[in-house]
């Protein structure tokens, strides 16, 4: 038995008016974590009503464990969810934010193509939307096949792209911030999964004269998984960052 399991048990034994009542009781907040075992288990058993009336809610955990359980309900072939999520990951909660990278990783478990059709419509949204594009697309279990993988890096890439038509004024904004770092991190996922490709693509960005979109090659320089990709690779992408830099 794992966590997860035993909180799904421990909803299914109450009556549905007490659901609330033990996920505020058990979400581990106020402190530096929530606890993802329960709002995984919540998204699983939930019913979509309890769902949407979470999703809603002004409690943070809630609306996080609302915006998991959306994952369930899009997996399930409700569409409908979808815009649902879209607007929460433009939230300022970063924790629903996270739910909603979460929802996303959980319809690709159930279906790829499905988790394809909903980040191509919205990796051209607004910057908080794309960081949930990036988040939730690159999961390593999720890029094993190597189409996928390739249609993660494509995916960063034209993320990446984007940053560069973007002015001082938004590049100030918390949601730039908080989309650069996510891609600060997510290109060496995507890369681990398909090395040729993503280095390629990731060597040109290195020479770009965006001190933010070098910024994100050089954050990504520094995960380990991306030297263990390729480490030739890696030193070649260094070297092209160190010119483009001076």
């Amino acid at each position: 038995m794992t966590k997860r399991s035993d909180y799904r048990a421990v909803l299914e034994s109450l009556p549905a008016d007490q659901w609330v009542a033990y996920l505020n009781q058990e979400s581990g907040l106020p402190g530096p974590r929530g606890n993802i075992e329960l709002a995984e288990a919540f998204a699983d058993v939930a019913d979509p009503v309890l769902i949407r009336r979470c999703a809603e809610s002004q409690d943070e955990y809630l609306a996080t464990c609302g915006a998991v359980g959306f994952g369930r309900l899009l997996a399930e072939g409700e569409v409908q969810a979808a815009e649902a999520l879209r607007s929460l990951a433009a939230d300022s909660r970063w924790r629903v934010r996270e739910g909603v990278a979460m929802a996303l990783q959980r319809l690709g478990d159930a279906d790829m193509p499905a988790l394809w059709a909903v980040t191509g419509d919205w990796a051209d949204g607004p910057l908080l939307v794309q960081r949930a594009v990036a988040a939730g697309i690159c999961e390593p279990r999720l890029l094993r096949h190597p189409d996928d993988a390739r249609r993660a890096v494509e995916t960063l890439d034209r993320i990446t792209a984007s940053i560069q038509g973007l002015g001082p004024e938004s590049r100030r904004a918390e949601e730039f911030r908080v989309l650069r770092q996510g891609l600060g991190y997510c290109w060496s996922v995507a890369i681990a999964a398909s090395p040729a490709e993503g280095f390629e693509r990731l060597e040109r960005w290195a020479a770009s004269d965006d001190k933010d979109v070098r910024w994100i090659v050089r954050e990504n320089l520094k995960k380990a998984r991306l030297a263990r990709a390729d480490p030739a690779a890696a030193e070649r992408v260094a070297a092209v960052l160190d010119r483009a830099a001076r």
